[in-house]
């Protein structure tokens, strides 16, 4: 794979992190309001909070993976396997 292919690849990764990471926050706002209005729903409501919270979790994450691998690139020519095979990992999540 070439540096540029790999450099669009990384790129388009990180707008979809940036993107899930936004809507899992916009929706978190939206749980959080809708228990302010009706504190009952907070016993159905904290489970889909609770796994949005995990969605941005594992965005962190993915997006932590990523600057590594660019600064290993920087200071090292080319991908070692792993790091393809984690580049091709990342990729193959389905996006949430």
């Amino acid at each position: 794979m070439s540096k540029k292919n790999l450099d669009m690849l990384i790129t388009e990764a990180l707008d979809n992190i940036r993107s899930d990471r936004q809507l899992a926050r916009e929706f978190l706002n939206d749980i959080a309001n809708e228990i302010v209005r009706d504190s009952e729903k907070i016993s159905r409501l904290s489970p889909v909070a609770a796994k949005h919270v995990e969605v941005l979790q594992r965005s962190n994450e993915q997006l932590v993976k990523l600057i590594g691998m660019k600064q290993k690139r920087r200071e090292a020519p080319g991908l070692s396997e792993e790091d393809k095979n984690s580049i091709f990992d990342m990729l193959q999540e389905p996006s949430k």
